[in-house]
């Protein structure tokens, strides 16, 4: 466990914006927060990093309390992302990558080696990216570097903020690649804030539904999807999807965007004629299955590429 709110309250006046926040958020985890404007979410992240107090409650990271830590340097171990993309107009795509490693200290050399590794990474070549300003990069690059300035210190936790709300779909699909694929690389736990559901699906390893300033689920996306604790969840992935349609079709009808592994041979057998709306209750009790079709194996399929694929293409 890196962060927990235990009994979260923030009032301003007479108007009480969250309440009753309760969760805890693992080491390694995609941590999403999602919910209509106005539910909560943005206010909830900057208690994290101590930008907001809570009125009450106890917000704890690292298993110590969030108030017992000198915040200014706290914040250094937290990359943060936002909707505006906020590089230093003045500064290079270096200068602005390397902010935080130059506070902590680090060498010259270091600096500049983790940058050009880092912009490698994402597909920017370091000689043509390093040295550019931030009005002659595209929105998608720009929010390259932002994502590159968040972890280049090597943050415990990485606070993203709609990051990808401004730009087109081509680039927020891209860019939600670039999460997911340095996650899959780094480990780093990662709270994500969206209003998108289609956004949380996909990256979420757990997903919180906020509402009026209350959680009002906390689950496994597949098991939101599924198991809707509140009518105002079910009417939220309603509004994301056309549920009539789309639980009814099949994984066929999808197959031939799945990236399937190799047979794993401890995992249950599944038709690709079984619906959507009955795989997801498959994978409420198992990882991953093997999709057959007759008595052929086709391959394993895990809930995390199925609902990548699902939410990228259908929700």
């Amino acid at each position: 466990m890196i962060l927990a709110m235990k009994d979260v309250e923030k009032i301003y006046g007479e108007q009480k914006v969250l309440q009753d926040l309760n969760f805890e958020i693992a080491t390694g985890e995609i941590f999403v927060l999602v919910g209509p404007s106005g539910s909560g979410k943005t206010t909830t992240l900057k208690m994290i990093n101590g930008l907001i107090q809570p009125s009450s409650g106890e917000i704890y990271f690292k298993e110590k309390n969030l108030s017992s830590y000198n915040l200014q340097k706290v914040r250094w171990q937290m990359g943060y992302v936002l909707q505006e993309i906020a590089l230093f107009p003045t500064m290079t795509v270096q200068e602005n990558i390397e902010v935080i490693p130059e506070m902590l200290g680090w060498s010259k050399e270091k600096r500049h080696k983790t940058t050009r590794h880092l912009l490698a990474d994402v597909g920017l070549d370091p000689d043509v990216y390093a040295q550019r300003m931030p009005e002659e990069l595209s929105g998608g690059e720009q929010q390259r570097i932002g994502i590159l300035r968040a972890i280049a210190s090597e943050p415990d936790i990485i606070l993203m903020d709609e990051p990808f709300s401004a730009l087109d779909p081509i680039s927020r699909t891209s860019l939600q690649d670039l999460v997911l694929s340095l996650h899959e690389k780094l480990q780093t736990t990662i709270v994500f804030v969206t209003h998108n559901m289609q956004e949380a699906l996909r990256l979420g390893t757990r997903i919180a539904v906020m509402h009026e300033g209350k959680i009002v689920q906390c689950d496994r996306p597949e098991k939101i999807i599924n198991e809707p604790a509140t009518e105002f969840v079910q009417q939220f992935f309603k509004d994301t999807a056309d549920e009539k349609h789309f639980l009814k079709q099949t994984l066929a009808e999808h197959l031939h965007h799945f990236d399937l592994a190799k047979e794993n041979k401890e995992a249950p057998k599944v038709s690709v004629d079984t619906s959507i709306k009955e795989i997801l209750q498959v994978f409420s009790t198992t990882e991953g299955v093997n999709l057959t079709q007759g008595q052929r194996v086709l391959g394993y399929l895990t809930i995390q590429e199925f609902l990548k694929k699902i939410s990228q293409e259908e929700v």
